[in-house]
């Protein structure tokens, strides 16, 4: 599936706030005249995208995928689509199971009337190869709880990043990013902590310090969460049943 963020308290069930996973969970029950629950690869924090989500769930109703995809499609609001519907192994979890998780984030150097609501104005000029300096570094760690949101319920936090980079398309300076997992608010706290990098308040080399500090205080702060976006999420192909 695909989602706007903006209308939504983030992925996960909040119990004072819309989330993306109610509104279908709602129209997935309707449709199947029983109560069901969904389990997303992650959890998207509020007004954060996704061009590419999956969620599982569990159902004894016969169906046909593209029918009920269809019919799911015309119960949800514009600003949520099913992009397929499809059996799997029935050990398979999407959360998991999955083998990386990509994302992009988007800064905007000019202002744009059309583009604010999906990209960060930073109207500063950036130093894109400072950041790209400090893109590296990530690679030599594993434990990022300087950029994990505090009192997270996580057993370790270690993660395996594959890739970081900064890019520059037209007026837009975009990081992607890819894990085989991720903390909560760590995108977006990476991110933060490098634009202050690409603005010159740090410097590359205090960036491995933050990291191995392993307090979240010294990181940057976090930027906002209307320009990031979940991308791709990698399964075992071995998980979709024959």
């Amino acid at each position: 599936m695909s989602y706007n963020g903006k209308a939504y308290h983030g992925w996960q069930n909040q119990p004072n706030a819309i989330s993306v996973q109610e509104v279908i969970e709602d129209a997935l029950s309707k449709l199947l005249r029983a109560q069901i629950s969904i389990v997303g690869a992650g959890r998207t924090d509020a007004g954060v995208h996704a061009k590419q989500m999956f969620a599982h769930f569990d159902t004894d109703v016969e169906f046909l995928s593209e029918n009920l995809k269809f019919k799911l499609n015309s119960f949800l609001p514009n600003d949520i689509a099913i992009r397929d519907i499809f059996e799997v192994k029935e050990d398979a979890h999407t959360r998991f199971d999955a083998i990386s998780r990509t994302y992009i984030y988007r800064i905007s150097q000019h202002k744009n009337v059309f583009g604010y609501e999906n990209s960060y104005y930073l109207k500063h000029a950036l130093n894109v190869g400072k950041m790209n300096e400090a893109s590296k570094i990530l690679f030599k760690h594993e434990n990022f709880k300087c950029f994990s949101r505090s009192n997270t319920d996580v057993k370790t936090y270690n993660c395996e990043i594959m890739k970081a980079e900064w890019t520059v398309s037209g007026d837009e300076i975009i990081f992607t990013i890819k894990a085989n997992r991720f903390l909560r608010n760590m995108v977006r706290a990476i991110v933060g902590t490098m634009v202050d990098i690409g603005l010159g308040k740090t410097e590359v080399n205090a960036f491995q310090d933050i990291i191995k500090s392993q307090n979240r205080v010294n990181a940057g702060a976090s930027v906002p969460g209307h320009a990031l976006y979940l991308t791709h999420i990698e399964y075992p192909k071995d998980i979709i049943k024959n």
